[in-house]
């Protein structure tokens, strides 16, 4: 169940089933990931329409769902139990790593409150929008964090995601609900954003802290550090039962969303961890339109395909440098 990172050498069958074994967990946390962020908006936006109001408790479930790797924790533990014997460790993070992993885990709290608030405020196609400028921080932070190289195609889709939110923000009034002032909505709006921007900056934050662990990286490791209300469900419009059924799908989601987008940082880069939350957009914009009949006017249409060109044009600069790096190796 392990995937290692190591500088000292290995077989070449070693090798080989090592990327074989990396592909394979690429492709596991990339669903996860599609999952999470299509999933995770739309059951909470639930919560808030339904007749919920806490928005600590919605960032609380964010990341109360860690739990849950404690399965997959184990099953790794009893799968190294038997080929180490005693040898075996419980857990492989260090004090170090462990510290560098709180950080983070303070930051992406402080990203949840932002997310959380901003659902209750903004329709789930305005906030997909917004959060599609992440691949944009994501891109900067990046670039400073572990040396990410920019490529024209990748300055042009940060470009291009940010005029798709500056398009969403100067037609406010066409999608405000009824019920809210127009200071909640910017105020929901400005929140979103900011989320977006954090999490861009967690994301090649996680990938710099792989990168610097005094430590071999194994995806056991990784799950490691990804584990670094009753009056309100009487009222909930749906019924008590299905408030904590809510409320546990939110967990399970969001639980997918992190576990998966770590997992594609460790597989691969950041970026296409980024990458993938940008897709997916259609995805959740359809959903939300499906489910709870969201208006879909001009504006979020514009965005929309803005921040499409914006995906492909970084998609096809990333082909172009991987050929380029390709033909050079060969030579």
């Amino acid at each position: 169940m392990e995937t290692e990172i190591s500088n000292n050498q290995v077989s070449g069958e070693e090798e080989k089933m090592s990327k074989s074994l990396k592909k394979f967990l690429l492709i596991v946390n990339g669903a996860m990931l599609a999952i999470g962020n299509c999933g995770g908006p739309l059951i909470q936006r639930l919560y808030f329409l339904k007749g919920g109001k806490g928005v600590w408790i919605s960032s609380f479930l964010q990341t109360a769902g860690w739990p849950f790797i404690i399965f997959p924790l184990f099953v790794s533990y009893l799968y190294r139990r038997r080929k180490k014997g005693s040898r075996a460790k419980l857990f492989y993070i260090s004090p170090h790593l462990f510290l560098a992993c709180a950080v983070i885990g303070v930051l992406t709290g402080l990203d949840d409150f932002l997310a959380a608030y901003g659902v209750s405020l903004l329709p789930v196609t305005t906030s997909a929008l917004i959060i599609a400028t992440q691949l944009g921080f994501t891109a900067g932070f990046a670039y400073i964090l572990v040396k990410q190289k920019f490529t024209p195609f990748t300055i042009n889709a940060i470009f291009l995601l940010s005029i798709g939110a500056v398009v969403l923000v100067l037609h406010a009034s066409s999608d405000r609900p009824a019920h809210e002032t127009d200071k909640q909505y910017f105020m929901g709006f400005f929140m979103t954003l900011g989320a977006s921007a954090l999490y861009g900056f967690v994301l090649p934050l996680i990938e710099l802290t792989y990168k610097k662990a005094k430590q071999t990286i194994t995806y056991t490791l990784v799950m490691e550090m990804q584990m670094t209300i009753p009056g309100e469900a009487r009222d909930f419009e749906l019924g008590r039962a299905k408030y904590y059924v809510v409320m546990v799908f939110t967990a399970v989601f969001w639980q997918f969303f992190f576990m998966g987008a770590v997992g594609v940082v460790f597989c691969h880069s950041s970026l296409l961890s980024g990458i993938i939350i940008a897709t997916l957009l259609p995805v959740t914009e359809t959903l939300a339109v499906l489910f709870y009949h969201e208006k879909f006017r001009v504006e979020k249409g514009i965005s929309l395909v803005l921040s499409l060109w914006g995906f492909i044009s970084y998609f096809h600069g990333e082909l172009q440098q991987n050929k380029k790096l390709r033909i050079r190796l060969q030579n």
